[in-house]
C-alpha cells in the first residue's frame, strides 16, 4: 500500500482539499478520492515511499552491485524472484534490503518488476525504469540490467571525477578561513593591547579595518554561525530550484574555466543515457524524454523537448538538435551518422567515450589553472595579514628608536 499526497476540489460549495490517501496505484488513489465526492486537482506520490528515511541513501556502488548480479542470476536461468531473493540476502546495504523486500512483496502479488521499482523513485530513477520495463517486455531482463550497470557506473565516475577537481580548491578557501579566523581572533588583538601603552600612537588603516572585523567576531560569533548557517540553506534551496537553478545551470554552461567541462560532461551524459535506453529498444520519444531528465539542466533539457516536438513534426534527431547553441557540435554530427548507417546506438556509444576523454582532460586544464589563482589569492590574504602585525611593530620600533 502506497501513500499519495493529493489537492482535490469539493463540488459542493468550491472549497480546496489537500489531505493524504493509502492505495496501491495512482489510479486507485484517483478511484478512492472520487468516491469520497471529490474531483482530484493534482496527485503525487508521498517522498516516504521510496524506503529511504532520513539520511539514509543508496549508493550508486550498491545499485551498480545489485544490477550485476540480478543480470547474471537471470542469464544463469533462475527465476526473477528467486533472483531477488538471492540478490537480497546478499545485499549489505540496508537502505537496499528494505527497498528490495517490498519490491519482491509486490512482484510477488502480481505487479511488474519495473513497476514496482517505480514506487521508489528515489532509488531507481526514470532511466533504470524504463530500460527494466523495456528489457521486461522483449525478454532481454539480463541484458537490460547489464547495460544498467555499465552506465550507472560511467555517470558516477564522471561526476566523481568533476567533484575531485574542486577538492583542492575547497580545501584552500578552508585553510584561509582558519588562518585569517585565528589571527583575527587570537594574534591582532594582542597589537592592540601593545598599542594601548603608547598614548598618541595609531595604528595603520590596515590594522584598524582588521581588528574591527576581529570585534565583530568575538563578540557576535554565533550570530554570524547562525547567519552562515541560515544563507547556506536559503542559497541551497534556491540553487536547486525555480530561478537559481536556471541561473547555476546557465553559470556552468558559460563560466569561462568550467564551461567546457560541463559542457562535456553534459554532453557525454546525454550520450550514454541515450545509447543504453536505444540499445534497450526504448523508443526515440521517451528516449529524449528520459535523456532530458537524466543530464539534470533545465537549459539542456528545454532543448531537447523542442527537439521532441520537431522529431514529432517529422525531423531527424540530428536536424531537430543541430545549430542548437546547448548542444556541441559533435553530437548530432555524430548522430545524423548513425541515422543513415542504422546505427544510433553505436554513434551514441561512441559519442559517450570520446565526451568521457574529454572530460578528464577539462578536469586536468581546470587544475592546471585553479592552483596557480589559488596560490596567488592564499599569497594575497597572507601579506594582508602579515602587514596588518608587523607595520604596527615596526611603527612602534621607530618610535622606540627616536626616543
Amino acid at each position: 500500500m502506497l501513500s499519495y499526497d493529493y489537492v482535490a476540489r469539493n463540488p459542493l460549495n468550491g472549497n480546496k482539499i489537500t489531505a493524504d490517501v493509502q492505495a496501491d496505484s495512482e489510479q486507485a488513489a484517483v478511484r478512492l478520492i472520487r468516491a469520497e465526492g471529490l474531483v482530484p486537482i493534482d496527485i503525487k506520490l508521498n517522498a516516504k515511499n521510496s524506503g529511504v528515511g532520513g539520511r539514509k541513501h543508496v549508493a550508486t556502488k550498491d545499485r551498480v552491485l545489485f544490477s550485476r548480479q540480478m543480470s547474471t542470476l537471470i542469464n544463469a536461468g533462475l527465476p526473477l524472484i528467486q533472483s531477488l531473493n538471492n540478490v537480497t540476502r546478499q545485499s549489505t546495504s540496508k537502505p537496499l534490503k528494505v527497498i528490495l523486500n517490498k519490491v519482491i512483496s509486490d512482484v510477488e502479488a502480481g505487479t511488474t518488476l519495473s513497476i514496482a521499482m517505480s514506487r521508489h523513485p528515489r532509488v531507481f530513477n526514470k532511466v533504470y525504469i524504463s530500460m527494466i520495463a523495456a528489457g521486461e517486455a522483449s525478454g532481454t531482463l539480463d541484458l537490460s540490467l547489464e547495460r544498467l550497470a555499465d552506465q550507472q557506473e560511467k555517470d558516477a565516475d564522471i561526476v566523481a571525477k568533476v567533484r575531485g577537481a574542486m577538492v583542492y580548491p575547497a580545501i584552500v578557501l578552508f585553510v584561509m578561513v582558519i588562518v585569517m579566523g585565528f589571527m583575527l581572533v587570537k594574534v591582532l588583538p594582542q597589537v592592540k593591547v601593545l598599542y594601548a601603552g603608547f598614548p598618541g600612537a595609531s595604528l595603520p588603516l590596515v590594522t584598524q579595518i582588521l581588528l574591527a572585523v576581529s570585534d565583530v567576531v568575538s563578540k557576535y560569533w554565533w550570530v554570524l554561525a547562525i547567519f552562515v548557517v541560515a544563507l547556506s540553506a536559503v542559497l541551497g534551496k534556491w540553487a536547486r530550484t525555480g530561478p537559481g537553478k536556471e541561473l547555476i545551470d546557465l553559470l556552468k554552461m558559460r563560466a569561462p574555466l568550467i564551461k567546457g567541462l560541463f559542457m562535456k560532461m553534459y554532453m557525454a551524459r546525454f550520450a550514454r543515457t541515450g545509447s543504453t535506453l536505444v540499445s534497450s529498444g526504448v523508443p526515440l520519444i521517451q528516449m529524449l524524454e528520459i535523456t532530458g531528465d537524466a543530464v539534470s539542466n533545465v537549459h539542456i533539457e528545454r532543448s531537447i523537448d523542442k527537439a521532441i516536438e520537431k522529431v514529432k513534426g517529422g525531423k531527424s534527431l540530428a536536424d531537430a538538435l543541430d545549430k542548437d547553441p546547448n548542444f556541441l557540435e559533435l553530437l548530432p554530427n555524430m548522430l545524423r551518422i548513425g541515422e543513415q548507417s542504422g546505427s544510433i546506438e553505436q554513434m551514441l556509444g561512441k559519442t559517450a567515450d570520446y565526451y568521457e576523454k574529454e572530460v578528464d582532460n577539462e578536469i586536468k586544464n581546470v587544475q592546471t589553472i585553479i592552483e596557480p589563482v589559488m596560490m596567488v589569492l592564499l599569497g594575497i590574504v597572507a601579506f594582508v595579514i602579515v602587514a596588518a602585525v608587523l607595520l604596527p611593530v615596526y611603527g612602534l620600533a621607530g618610535k622606540t628608536f627616536t626616543v
